[in-house]
């Protein structure tokens, strides 16, 4: 019997499976004996592929990365090593903190030969999840200031624009009547009538940009979206202000099923974005020859976490751009309102896109460099339909 389909059945087995910790079970000489689900994704290849190979089939690593391992494996004694670098089967690389310690002998093997479990973290994925908690807790800290600024910057606006308005009537039925009044009516222009709109106006448009810094405080609008109906209306609108001036790229994984959101707010936080990369694309200063290019890509991950929960899918969702790049002092900050790397931008698009992709219990990242800037979408798909 197979050492996998022999642990299949045990207890052990179907509690490695459930783990979110990639694990790897090694007998004595090495070979790998099982794999679950979380190693199989880790190490971005099956277990049929990777059973009954030696452990250094599968990972490689630089002088020194496998001794902690190769001592584990050669006494009972539990071994551990941070900040590894392995080379997988596929060609790519992963840092991972890694321990291996003993199993009782009497499970899988009718030799009695223990098997070595080997368990393995990935250190970026850690360093995500620390980096998502810190990013949502700040991002949370600033929409509460911000909510309650705006609110009490509203409450004034209301007023000036009231007395304006009775302001505008009352000097208006003065001219009409030709009552004497201290002020003088303006030779040229519209009279006064003409100021008090200016001022109506001005308070109506701070008053929509207070609006916009409070973010979507609507409902969700639920129904089944699918996510590649929702990019393709982002094409269309950015195809239609930028003709084709910017190419456009896709990269759709079609089995993405779809999934419960609310598909106008959806395409609202995803157009923010595709707009932030049209403004990085289309600014002045741009080298000969340079073709600027969105593309819009999606993929599936399993087992990821998102605002400390694990999801056993995870919907992810990237528009790429090849423009100069975000700037790194505003990198960290760039989700938070009124940022902007744009002279004539308000800094509010990313903000309200976080706080739509955040009512869907996702998040929005932002990688960068020159050349390839990554706006990442994590949504949950458990509710996939």
């Amino acid at each position: 019997m197979h050492p996998q389909n022999a642990l299949t059945d045990s207890v052990l087995a179907r509690l490695l499976e459930n783990l979110a910790t990639a694990v790897l079970l090694l007998d004595h000489r090495g070979t790998i004996a099982f794999v679950n689900s979380a190693a199989e994704i880790l190490l971005e290849s099956s277990a049929s592929r990777m059973l009954g190979l030696h452990y250094t089939d599968c990972l490689q690593s630089e002088p020194g990365g496998l001794c902690a391992l190769e001592n584990g494996l050669s006494t009972e004694q539990s071994f551990g090593q941070s900040t590894v670098r392995f080379t997988l089967l596929s060609g790519s690389s992963i840092i991972v903190d890694y321990t291996i310690s003993s199993t009782p002998a009497d499970i899988g093997r009718p030799t009695g030969d223990a098997f070595r479990l080997l368990e393995m973290q990935a250190k970026d994925h850690v360093r995500r999840i620390s980096l998502e908690e810190e990013l949502q807790s700040e991002h949370q800290a600033a929409r509460v200031l911000i909510r309650n600024l705006a609110h009490e910057i509203k409450n004034p606006l209301g007023g000036i624009r009231g007395a304006a308005q009775l302001l505008g009537k009352a000097l208006d039925s003065s001219q009409d009547t030709h009552q004497t009044t201290r002020l003088s009516v303006p030779t040229s222009g519209g009279g006064w009538s003409e100021y008090t709109n200016i001022i109506i106006s001005e308070a109506d448009r701070l008053k929509n940009l207070v609006d916009r810094m409070l973010g979507p405080n609507k409902a969700l609008h639920l129904s089944e979206v699918n996510i590649h109906e929702v990019l393709e209306r982002i094409i269309s609108l950015i195809e239609v202000e930028c003709g084709s001036d910017i190419a456009i790229r896709r990269d759709y994984d079609p089995s993405i099923p779809e999934f419960t959101g609310d598909k106008e707010q959806l395409i609202q936080g995803f157009l923010n974005i595709a707009r932030n990369a049209v403004q990085a694309l289309t600014q002045p200063g741009s080298k000969p020859g340079f073709l600027p290019e969105i593309q819009f890509k999606t993929r599936t991950v399993r087992q990821f976490t998102l605002s400390g929960k694990l999801h056993r899918l995870v919907l992810k969702a990237e528009v790429i751009d090849n423009g100069a790049g975000v700037p790194p002092e505003l990198l960290k900050n760039i989700f938070y309102p009124m940022v902007s790397g744009n002279a004539s931008g308000t800094g509010l698009g990313l903000s309200i896109t976080q706080g739509i992709i955040g009512q869907h219990s996702g998040i929005v990242e932002c990688e960068s460099e020159p050349g390839h800037t990554s706006f990442i979408v994590y949504l949950p798909l458990e509710n996939a339909l």
